[in-house]
């Protein structure tokens, strides 16, 4: 296959089939809305952006599809390259099943109700956000808080900077070479990232003995390609294959000790 300057298609190509499957969802989403949203026939960003004074009741729906939509083909395009590998990584450690709970639940209706009450009550404003960007912030965040634990430090010469602090440093580049983007949107994003990463996360999510038993019930693991089971340790990244050979050894063992998985 060719390659430009270190690209290679066929890595590119491998890389987008072994996408997890709510990662897949969510790309192909952001994708349908952008195509939507080229008619005016019906409006999908006054539908669905997050506008602080249209948050009630009847509107709720606005506060987990903003990320959803987008201004424009730019706009989804650099949100995607940025959003699909750190949510591709996230699926695969937690599991599709939480994954969808989460991004579907408190960790973007959390930083959105905090973005619609700073707006609204301490900046008396009323703009409106879309885009996946809080997403790549809230991603970004959990991610610092991971590295700050094991590098404390990034050395630059003679400074020693925090790591946690580089996803607050490249918000406020994007905000300088990007005019327009919401800097409060971000901010909101990257500090449910690092409340998340502090490990509030194990408190926000679904308890595993009730997604397991939903894995079960409908045998996701066998119907749904790519999809990641919520309990890594028993069946690996994309499950084990089923075998009935137990020539001497117990289930346990063969679990902990095959490589074999579902998927790609």
């Amino acid at each position: 296959m060719p390659s430009v300057q270190g690209f290679s298609t066929s890595r590119a190509r491998s890389y987008i089939f072994r996408l997890p499957l709510f990662t897949r969802v969510i790309v192909a989403i952001i994708c349908a809305l952008w195509l939507v949203g080229v008619q005016s026939v019906w409006d999908i960003r006054e539908f669905g952006a997050l506008v602080p004074s249209k948050i009630n009741f009847a509107t709720a729906h606005r506060l987990s599809t903003f990320p959803l939509i987008h201004l424009n083909i730019f706009h989804a395009l650099v949100n995607l390259v940025a959003l699909t590998p750190l949510m591709e990584r996230f699926e695969s450690e937690y599991g599709t099943l939480t994954t969808l709970a989460l991004f579907f639940g408190p960790l973007t209706t959390v930083p959105a109700l905090a973005y619609m009450l700073i707006e609204r009550f301490v900046l008396h404003a009323d703009t409106a956000v879309m885009g996946a960007s809080m997403w790549v912030f809230l991603l970004l965040g959990m991610e610092a808080i991971r590295t700050f634990k094991s590098n404390p430090y990034l050395v630059i010469g003679t400074h020693h900077i925090p790591t946690w602090t580089t996803p607050l440093m490249l918000i406020f580049a994007v905000a300088v070479l990007m005019p327009g983007t919401s800097l409060l949107g971000h901010l909101c994003g990257v500090a449910m990232g690092y409340i998340a990463g502090l490990g509030i996360i194990k408190y926000l999510a679904p308890p595993e003995w009730a997604l397991r038993w939903v894995e079960t019930r409908f045998n996701l693991l066998s119907i749904l390609p790519h999809y990641v089971s919520v309990d890594q340790k028993t069946y690996g990244r994309f499950g084990v294959l089923p075998t009935n050979n137990r020539a001497g050894g117990s289930a346990a063992t063969e679990l902990v000790g095959s490589t074999q998985r579902l998927g790609p």
